[in-house]
């Protein structure tokens, strides 16, 4: 269809009941011919818009590709993927929903390090003493890598995480890690302390709109309605 304008929404986990949420604050009914489960979806009463369920970070790829022209996903997956992906996005509105920080852990008796300058020194003793890199678990590479650089640290390898992060240290598989937390109690709990200076970003539910669907009057007026009540 032509003029079929296609929205991304989170499939599951706290994003996707916020964003919910803000569409039913603003009296759009999101409905599905078979319930919850269903990964398309529409609003009732407006013609030619088809909302489509996929994983956060899908939606970034799905707009960039043209594939979605507005969706909603996590200011920290727009900004860890690749440069070129950003520039075919726009963030049209920032919500006070899913606020959490990406930040850097290191297990609590790691007693002698408080910055990243000590733990600048402590990547070069590995280098020196054990002949490898400080290894840093993380889901997030880029955004990991290029704050470490900006703090100069350069003696780390990245070990991507699949999994719940926070165990990597007691694993074995890394010294460090690069976790997204709301409150740190998950940290805490698996004695992980952030380091003071190691905040690498502060992320948010975000309403996103590819730069191909802009000038589309249709979309503009349907992202400016969900942009009043939330």
């Amino acid at each position: 269809m032509k003029d079929l304008i296609k929205i991304g929404i989170p499939s599951k986990g706290r994003l996707r009941k916020d964003v919910l949420n803000i569409f039913k604050k603003n009296k759009l009914k999101l409905i599905s011919s078979r319930g919850d489960r269903d990964l398309i979806g529409s609003i009732k009463g407006k013609q030619n818009i088809e909302i489509i369920y996929l994983h956060a970070r899908e939606i970034i790829d799905q707009l960039a590709s043209k594939s979605l022209d507005l969706g909603f996903s996590g200011l920290d997956l727009l900004k860890e993927s690749e440069i070129n992906i950003q520039n075919k996005i726009k963030v049209f509105k920032k919500y006070p929903y899913g606020q959490a920080t990406l930040v850097v852990a290191i297990p609590t008796d790691f007693i002698d390090i408080f910055s990243m300058a000590d733990l600048e020194e402590v990547a070069f003793e590995f280098k020196d003493k054990k002949k490898k890199r400080l290894r840093v678990a993380t889901k997030y590479p880029n955004l990991t890598r290029e704050f470490f650089y900006s703090k100069g640290v350069t003696q780390f390898s990245i070990v991507k995480s699949l999994g719940s992060t926070e165990i990597a240290p007691y694993t074995g598989s890394s010294e460090v890690i690069t976790d997204i937390t709301s409150t740190g109690s998950t940290l805490a709990a698996n004695n992980l302390r952030i380091i003071n200076d190691g905040y690498i970003l502060k992320s948010e539910l975000c309403m996103l709109v590819a730069k191909s669907s802009l000038q589309n009057k249709k979309l503009q007026r349907l992202a400016k309605l969900l942009s009043t009540k939330y």
